[in-house]
């Protein structure tokens, strides 16, 4: 029956505000982490209103956590923060054998 599950489409407005604003900081630098943490956010949200769920709900809160405290100015070196970057997809430009080399240590 895995034909009847439904499938995950996603439209996004090019001329929504939020875009163009997305679209200027990934052109100014792709590999920050806080705008990948924001376009993930938007995805697992418009999943979440469109009736899906998460895969991961603790994954998303700790993207929501993370992006509140950027917001507010906080920066806490909490060691539970700098692991769960981890589970952010990799950044452009990022090197397959430096991620290889780190699995093996």
């Amino acid at each position: 029956l895995g034909y009847m599950a439904a499938k995950k489409h996603i439209e996004l407005n090019p001329d929504h505000s939020i875009i163009h604003e997305l679209k200027k900081k990934a052109d100014n630098n792709k590999n920050d982490k806080s705008l990948k943490d924001l376009v993930m956010l938007l995805f697992e949200t418009s999943l979440l209103a469109s009736g899906f769920s998460l895969e991961d709900p603790t994954t998303h809160s700790s993207r929501i956590h993370r992006m509140s405290e950027l917001g507010l100015g906080i920066e806490e070196d909490c060691p539970a923060t700098e692991e769960v970057i981890d589970d952010l997809p990799p950044l452009e430009g990022d090197d397959a054998e430096a991620s290889k080399m780190e699995e093996v240590d």
